[in-house]
């Protein structure tokens, strides 16, 4: 009797100290965060105006690509409670990224390819599209890696083979087939998701596998070389040189596909944050004001670990031809003084030199291109 009364009164004691404990450590869920608090407010229609009205969507791309993990930091860096949250939405490649934006209700914002706009309107599928988008900065370069045997030098060989370009309606297709049209090289095209094509490349069903992005590219870096494979060359050839910049790949990049001191040249295409030409009167121009001051504020965090290292590569003030930058964007970086230096040391770097006076416009723009690209890759060397 005597042992069950103390083993009673143990559990009771047990339970009262668990009580005390949790009364010390659960909280209202209200008073966690400004965030949860409005969360949990339901049917509160100011709460649902406010979540609206501060929220701005991403568009950015699949599964595995650059574009998603820059979407990723710029929720993680930006979000601010009830000030502004960034919502990243996986997308399906830089058309499907266009047309979202265009067409999609909610959709504030994509990471596309500089050079989509202009293969949609050469291929009739738009007319003076440009006009209806607006940038707010350049990001950085995508590099284009040719995966093939070691019997494919240069892309010139691969006349005639079959290619992989990724799947219809993603970036890699766009460039890719820009590229191949512009040189002049007739191969048989197969569009295969990346990994899918990886496989087929291994065992003999395709001669190569295209992929464009920034590297190091996961589905590149993480390809199993058995010795067979290398990444071929891409030479910046003229026809070319008014849409890519000039790049090169070394074994830092891709241990598996470039031997230790060896570098292989490639040409690379600018990726935009893109958002639509809405009139400054508007609320979704308000919204991208709202994420223009969060973002270029906030910027310099996203250029440290554990960020994406291409981030080290964004100048936010470099210009991009043929596009026009968001007005507040750049009513943002002439208020704070922030200046496309690269620009400035081209064109100081012009008046050095006798024969700039000679260079021709198209010449004068491919050369600055060649230096923005060298000015980027030196940049990214020196902060490593």
């Amino acid at each position: 009797m005597r042992n069950a009364l103390k083993m009673a009164l143990a559990a009771i004691m047990t339970i009262c100290a668990y009580t005390a404990r949790a009364e010390q450590t659960e909280y209202d869920p209200a008073k966690v965060s400004d965030s949860l608090k409005a969360i949990f407010q339901f049917g509160s229609t100011s709460t649902k105006q406010a979540l609206n009205a501060n929220t701005v969507t991403l568009i950015t791309g699949t599964i595995g690509g650059t574009y998603v993990q820059f979407g990723a930091d710029l929720a993680s860096v930006l979000d601010d409670g009830n000030k502004i949250r960034v919502l990243p939405i996986v997308g399906r490649g830089s058309v499907q990224s266009v047309a979202d934006i265009l067409f999609l209700q909610g959709v504030d914002l994509g990471i596309v390819r500089a050079d989509t706009l202009d293969y949609l309107e050469r291929k009739g599928f738009a007319k003076d599209i440009k006009r209806q988008f607006t940038y707010v900065t350049k990001l950085y370069n995508e590099e284009m890696q040719v995966i093939a045997p070691k019997s494919i030098a240069t892309l010139k060989d691969l006349e005639g083979k079959t290619v992989s370009v990724d799947l219809p309606n993603g970036g890699t297709f766009v460039t890719a087939l820009t590229v191949f049209e512009r040189l002049g090289i007739k191969a048989k095209f197969v569009y295969v998701e990346q990994r899918i094509a990886m496989e087929k490349l291994k065992a003999g069903e395709i001669d190569a596998v295209i992929v464009v992005g920034g590297k190091p590219y996961k589905s590149v870096s993480t390809f199993g070389n058995d010795g067979r494979f290398h990444l071929a060359k891409v030479d910046y050839a003229k026809p070319l040189q008014n849409d890519y910049l000039p790049t090169t790949l070394t074994a830092k990049d891709y241990p598996n596909l470039i031997k230790d001191g060896e570098s292989v040249d490639t040409i690379a295409v600018p990726a935009v944050l893109a958002a639509y030409n809405w009139a400054p009167n508007t609320e979704r121009y308000r919204k991208l004001a709202l994420f223009v001051d969060a973002f270029f504020t906030k910027f310099p965090a996203l250029q440290n670990p554990p960020f994406h290292p291409k981030w080290k590569e964004v100048s936010l003030a470099a210009p991009l031809s043929g596009w026009n930058r968001l007005p507040v964007a750049q009513q943002w970086l002439d208020r704070h003084g922030v200046e496309p230096v690269t620009q400035q040391r081209f064109e100081a770097f012009l008046k050095q030199a006798p024969a700039a006076a000679k260079v021709s416009d198209a010449d004068r723009d491919t050369l600055f291109r060649q230096f923005q690209a060298w000015d980027a890759e030196k940049a990214r060397a020196e902060k490593k």
